[in-house]
């Protein structure tokens, strides 16, 4: 089968957080064709290249998010062929009829992210109110579960009018950054029933939503939503919500594309969390906080099969509507051939040594380490700690590691053994690819426990890494820690120095203990995380979606060998009866739903079913 895979700053680009777990995925499943559909983040990313192909991806388009604004709008006399491809149409204004239609979308679309709440507890509450969400009522009334009522249906409505308008008449980012969607916005804002904080909205904070709001939308107003591009697909394979998934959705929309969607990390809890870095101010913040949670409601609603990548994932999507039924926990598969021969080796490592692998930002909390060390060292004054990895990139993480290291020669000045020697520090920072640190495998093997002391992480891989090294591992409790330690290691509360210390002693002072756990964490990690049985899970669901939707162009009726393809039609057209195809399943986005669920039901005579009329 044909996949179309959506990624949204990663594969096929050689950087990105996506990047390996795609090239994977690809090449494991090499008996179906990819088309790649590749949003790009920044130009540092587009300039760092692509990842060699391998042969089962037959095309790849690619579009960007970071485009400046000028080139959006069409006031370079200079465009590329890409900026053309996004305005679709160079920026040209639309006449009265598309303005009218793009007005009134625009409108619906402002009104539902204005509106306060998207579960039926908040919207009860706005309802209460008087508010823009008087009247929603979940669809089986209990609060707290996510509800498809008069906002969310406006978001929908705003959503797929902008994308049909978008594909009829060209691009909207002209249209999006013009007097009527600020005009738009603000009454919207103003209207009765909106939060406290988003009435204080001011022209200043309307003008930055529209620039925000176009760069959210403007996959709606790319060219891959034809009959050769994503209409030629078989199954869309969104990467992560948000904007990758944006493509996804109008696929299933013109061409009833099934979709599938994969997340690791949930992209609202990372908008959550990134929007008090931004220079946003805060109506603009709730705003954009308001489209996110409509767009996940929406994704999840339309997407055929979730599958979250552990459960701590798989409680954020259920808690923005992912309906139970449509939940699969597939964990992301790693390479575990790296690390056999340390895994197999038996050896515990150093009985002195606390290691630490990842990359240096805030959110590993490695001030709450050195402190937790400094406790290590009043009970064990031969201990040492080594922190192995990289800064972040930017300038914040290059910063982080500098406070990071005066904090230690605070903590820990050089020691020596005598007045002759040269005094060494029992914290060390180091980089993967030197002489004491050849390769990953090395930095696992130079402690006796791995630590991890995030306070925000979503999968863990350092862990799990660990884990394949049969290491003893002690974790701060956050994000899917304790799903994937599974009682094969510590687990303290983070931001807790003194419980993580204890923790470390405990496992220092006792090999066999540590032997005991790194090898069950092992035998834990080869069963759950390997590459191996994420490309089982992910054969056997695109089987599944694709058994449910069956191909449509001839030509790929049949493989190489004359053979059948499987699922090239449904399976019950080979069942006599009135709901058998009569023959090849004709073109068209309809023939993707089977021919029995298509026909209409047959009551037999004299019987009055429930809703059925007299026969």
């Amino acid at each position: 089968m044909r996949i179309g895979l959506l990624t949204d700053g990663g594969y096929p680009y050689a950087t990105g957080e996506s990047r390996l777990w795609c090239d994977r995925l690809v090449r494991g499943l090499s008996q179906h064709e990819f088309d790649l559909f590749a949003l790009s983040r920044s130009a540092e990313q587009e300039e760092q290249g692509w990842v060699q192909l391998p042969a089962q991806v037959s095309r790849v388009r690619t579009a960007s998010l970071w485009t400046a604004d000028e080139d959006i709008l069409g006031t370079h006399a200079s465009k590329g062929p890409l900026a053309r491809m996004v305005t679709g149409g160079g920026g040209r204004s639309y006449r009265r009829r598309e303005r009218r239609r793009f007005t009134a979308y625009f409108t619906a679309l402002a009104a539902s992210v204005c509106t306060a709440g998207a579960t039926s507890g908040e919207d009860d509450a706005a309802g209460a109110s008087g508010g823009a969400g008087s009247g929603e009522r979940s669809e089986d009334g209990r609060a707290g579960r996510t509800v498809v009522g008069v906002a969310d249906a406006q978001f929908t409505d705003g959503l797929y009018g902008l994308a049909e308008l978008a594909r009829e008449h060209g691009g909207l980012p002209a249209a999006l950054r013009s007097e009527t969607a600020v005009r738009v916005l603000e009454a919207a804002c103003r209207a009765p029933g909106t939060g406290r904080t988003v009435q204080t909205a001011a022209v200043p904070d309307f003008l930055a939503l529209a620039r925000e709001l176009d760069r959210v939308l403007r996959p709606l107003s790319l060219d891959w939503y034809d009959e050769e591009s994503l209409g030629a697909v078989d199954l869309c394979h969104a990467t992560s919500g948000g904007a990758a998934a944006l493509p996804g959705l109008l696929a299933k929309r013109f061409f009833g594309v099934p979709l599938l969607v994969t997340e690791h990390g949930v992209q609202l809890r990372a908008h959550y969390l990134g929007a008090t870095d931004t220079p946003l101010s805060a109506p603009v913040r709730a705003l954009l906080a308001n489209f996110h949670r409509r767009l996940a409601i929406e994704v999840y609603r339309q997407a055929a099969i979730v599958t979250p990548g552990n459960t701590h994932t798989r409680r954020w999507q259920e808690r923005c509507g992912a309906g139970q039924e449509k939940l699969r926990t597939v964990h992301p598969g790693m390479e575990s051939g790296r690390f056999t021969a340390l895994g197999e080796s038996g050896d515990s490592g150093p009985d002195d040594t606390l290691v630490w692998v990842g990359r240096i930002e805030p959110a590993k909390d490695l001030i709450a380490l050195l402190h937790a060390f400094a406790e290590v060292r009043k009970a064990e004054p031969d201990a040492r700690l080594r922190i192995i990895g990289a800064p972040a990139q930017g300038p914040e993480g290059a910063t982080y590691l500098a406070h990071c290291r005066a904090l230690a020669a605070q903590l820990f000045p050089d020691e020596a053994t005598d007045a002759h020697a040269v005094g060494d520090n029992p914290v060390s920072f180091e980089d993967i690819g030197g002489a004491e640190v050849p390769d990953l495998s090395e930095a696992y093997a130079a402690g006796g426990v791995v630590v991890l002391s995030s306070v925000v992480e979503g999968f863990p891989i350092s862990l799990v890494e660990a884990m394949f090294c049969g290491r003893a591992t002690v974790s701060t409790d956050v994000g899917a820690v304790v799903e994937v330690i599974g009682g094969t290691g510590l687990v303290v509360p983070p931001r807790n120095p003194r419980a993580l210390a204890d923790a470390c002693l405990a496992l220092l002072r006792d090999p066999e203990r540590r032997a005991r756990l790194g090898a069950a964490a092992r035998a834990r990690a080869l069963e759950l995380f390997t590459v191996e049985q994420n490309l089982a899970a992910f054969r056997g669901i695109y089987l599944e979606l694709i058994s449910h939707a069956p191909v449509r162009r001839e030509a790929d009726t049949m493989n190489t060998d004359g053979e059948p393809r499987p699922f090239a039609t449904p399976p019950e057209a080979h069942v006599r009866g009135p709901w058998a195809a009569s023959g090849p399943v004709p073109a068209g986005a309809a023939d993707r739903t089977p021919r029995r669920a298509a026909e209409p039901r047959t009551v037999c005579a004299g019987v009055r079913g429930a809703g059925d009329g007299d026969v």
